[in-house]
C-alpha cells in the first residue's frame, strides 16, 4: 500500500440529476459481493502457512489477496476452499513483460501448480505501479498479456482473471463522480487495460481509501461520510450534475472510476476494491486513526458491501472489497499508521472487536463478547506444557477445574488442558489485546469452546455379549443417568466404577441444536 494516495476533494456540491445508468455484463453482475481481506507479511513473528490458513477457517474468511505467491501459503490453501488473489510482484514485471516464456514459466509455477486445489482466482500484476513504478507503466500492458496468454494456453482462462490494482489518485476531479476523470498522462495504458478487461471480463482494480479523503479534506468531508455512518440529508454529498446523493465516501469513489471509464466510452467493466481500510493507530499527526473509528469504518464496510446495496450510479452492482488488513505488519515503516491497518496483531488476537451482527459469519459475525482462546493446532506438547504451567501458575488462570476428578479433566491431554487454562487467562484479563499469545501457541476464535461436550461410549466385553452404550453429557463430565449392564451393576453414576469386563471411550462432540 503506497503512504500516500493524494485524492483531491471538492466542496459538497447539491443539485438535480439526470442520467442512464450505463450496462454491465450479465456474467459479471450475477456473481454475490464478498469481503475479503489482504494479507502483508511484514511480520516479525508470521504465523507458519498451516496456522494461517487454520486461523482463516475460523474467521470464516472466504476470499484473501496476497501480495506475491508464496508456495507455502499456496500449497496450505489446497482442498480449503479459500479463493486467492496471487500478484506479480512489481519488480518481476520488466522481466514478464519482456519475455512469453519467463510468463509462461511464472504461471506453471505459481498457478497451474496449485489449481484447481487450490481456488486461485485471479493475478494481480504489481500494485500501484503507474503511480509508484512510473517506469515499468511501458511494460504492464506486455505483462498483462503475456500472462493471460499463459492462462490460455494453459486453458485457465476462463477460471482466473488477470488484472491490475492502481492507487485512486489515477482519477482526477473525483468529486463529484460524474465529473472525474482518468489522468490523461496515463491515457496510452489506460485504454489499453480497458480494452484488455473488457474483453477477458475482469474486473478494475482499485485502491480506495476513504481514510486518506477525509485526512486531506478536513473541514469538507465529514468523518462520519468517511465511516459509512447515517446523515441527515443536509450533510450527504451531492452530485450537482446527476443529483444523486452519496451518504459514504466510498460509494462516490467508486462512482467516480464508472465515471472515468464512461468518459473513455468503457460500461462493461466492474470495479473491485482491491483495499480498503483504516488505520487504529496513528502518530500526533494522525489524531482520526483510533481503534474506534477503525473498528466503525470496517465493521459498517462488511454491512454495507454483504447488504448489496450497491452504489448511487450503479445500485444494480454491489463491489466486492478486500480490507486492507488482516494483520498489523510491525514491520513497516513510519509513519505509525502503516504498521496499524491490521484487524489482528500477529498472534491472531484481534485489536477491536468487529461489530457486524446479521451480516453473516465473516470474521465469525459479530465479535463482541464472543471471543475465546485457545490452543493452536500443530504445536508440540512440550511447548503446550509450558504454556500451560504458566498459565496456571505465574499467571493466575482458574485451573480448578481440569485437575484429576473434576469436570472438565476429560479429555486428558495437554492441548485441552491448556485450551481451558489459556481462556481462563484470556477472560481474566478482560479479553485484552496481546492476552492471547503465550509466546504464539495460543489463537483467538469465535467458536464457544462449551459448543462441545463429552461423549463417552461404553463397551461391555464379556463372554456373553459385546454391546456398545452410548451416554452424553452437556455439561462435560460424565452422563449421571444409570444404566445397568450385564452384570447388573451401575455402569454409571455420579461416580464410576471401572471392571475388569467393560471399557471406556471418549471423545468431543459437537451438541446438536
Amino acid at each position: 500500500m503506497a503512504v500516500l494516495r493524494l485524492v483531491a476533494l471538492f466542496p459538497i456540491f447539491f443539485l438535480i440529476f439526470i442520467c442512464a445508468l450505463p450496462e454491465v455484463k450479465a456474467q459479471q453482475g450475477k456473481d454475490e459481493p464478498y469481503v475479503g481481506v489482504n494479507i502483508g507479511t511484514d511480520i516479525s513473528n508470521f504465523l507458519p502457512p498451516a496456522q494461517l490458513v487454520s486461523f482463516l477457517q475460523q474467521q470464516k474468511v472466504t476470499h484473501i489477496r496476497l501480495y506475491d505467491a508464496d508456495p507455502d501459503i499456496l500449497k496450505a490453501l489446497s482442498k480449503s476452499k479459500i479463493r486467492v488473489v496471487i500478484s506479480v510482484p512489481n519488480n518481476q514485471i520488466l522481466g514478464i513483460g519482456s519475455s512469453n516464456t519467463t510468463a509462461a514459466n511464472w504461471i506453471n509455477r505459481n498457478v497451474a501448480a496449485f489449481y484447481p486445489d487450490t481456488l486461485i482466482t485471479a493475478v494481480a500484476v504489481g500494485d500501484e505501479v503507474l503511480t509508484t513504478v512510473p517506469s515499468l507503466s511501458p511494460m504492464l500492458m506486455s505483462a498483462i498479456e503475456s500472462l493471460y496468454g499463459a492462462l490460455v494456453a494453459s486453458n485457465l482462462h476462463t477460471q482466473i482473471k488477470v488484472s491490475t490494482p492502481h492507487a485512486s489518485n489515477i482519477i482526477l476531479d473525483p468529486f463529484p463522480p460524474s465529473q472525474a476523470y482518468f489522468n490523461e498522462t496515463l491515457s496510452p495504458v489506460i485504454v489499453q487495460l480497458l480494452q484488455f478487461l473488457s474483453r477477458t471480463n475482469s474486473p478494475l482494480m482499485m485502491n480506495m481509501y476513504p481514510y486518506y479523503v477525509f485526512m486531506q479534506n478536513k473541514g469538507v468531508v465529514p468523518l462520519d461520510n468517511s465511516l459509512f455512518k447515517p446523515l441527515t440529508p443536509s450533510k450527504e454529498m451531492v452530485d450537482p450534475n446527476t443529483l444523486l446523493h452519496y451518504t459514504n465516501v466510498l460509494d462516490a469513489m467508486i462512482d467516480s472510476a464508472y465515471s472515468s471509464m464512461k468518459n473513455l466510452n468503457v460500461s462493461d467493466v466492474l470495479v473491485l476494491v482491491t483495499e480498503t481500510g483504516w488505520p487504529s493507530k496513528g502518530d500526533s499527526k494522525e489524531p482520526y486513526a483510533t481503534i474506534d473509528n477503525a473498528d466503525t469504518y470496517n465493521s459498517n464496510l462488511i454491512k454495507h458491501v454483504l447488504d448489496r446495496s450497491g452504489t448511487p450510479f450503479h445500485p444494480e452492482f454491489t463491489s466486492s472489497v478486500y480490507i486492507y488488513e488482516l494483520f498489523n505488519e510491525d514491520l513497516r515503516s513510519s509513519p505509525v499508521s502503516e504498521a496499524n491497518w491490521g484487524l489482528f496483531y500477529a498472534n491472531s488476537t484481534p485489536v477491536y472487536l468487529l461489530h457486524v451482527s446479521g451480516s453473516g459469519e465473516f470474521l465469525a459475525n459479530d465479535t463482541t463478547n464472543q471471543t475465546f482462546c485457545v490452543a493452536m493446532d500443530g504445536v508440540d506438547g512440550k511447548t503446550l506444557q509450558t504454556a500451560l504451567d504458566w498459565a496456571c501458575g505465574p499467571g493466575r488462570a482458574n485451573c480448578s477445574e481440569i485437575q484429576p476428578g473434576e469436570s472438565c479433566y476429560s479429555p486428558n491431554n495437554v492441548k485441552n488442558h491448556a485450551s481451558y487454562a489459556f481462556d481462563s487467562y484470556y477472560e481474566k484479563q478482560g479479553r485484552a489485546g496481546g492476552s492471547c499469545d503465550f509466546k504464539g501457541v495460543a489463537i483467538i476464535t469465535t467458536t464457544d469452546p462449551s459448543k462441545y461436550f463429552l461423549h463417552c461410549a461404553v463397551k461391555i466385553i464379556s463372554n456373553r455379549t459385546n454391546t456398545v452404550v452410548n451416554s452424553t453429557n452437556a455439561t462435560g463430565g460424565v452422563d449421571t443417568s444409570r444404566f445397568i449392564g450385564n452384570n447388573g451393576k451401575f455402569l454409571f453414576g455420579p461416580k464410576l466404577a471401572i471392571d475388569s469386563d467393560l471399557q471406556i471411550v471418549c471423545y468431543l462432540a459437537e451438541k446438536q441444536p
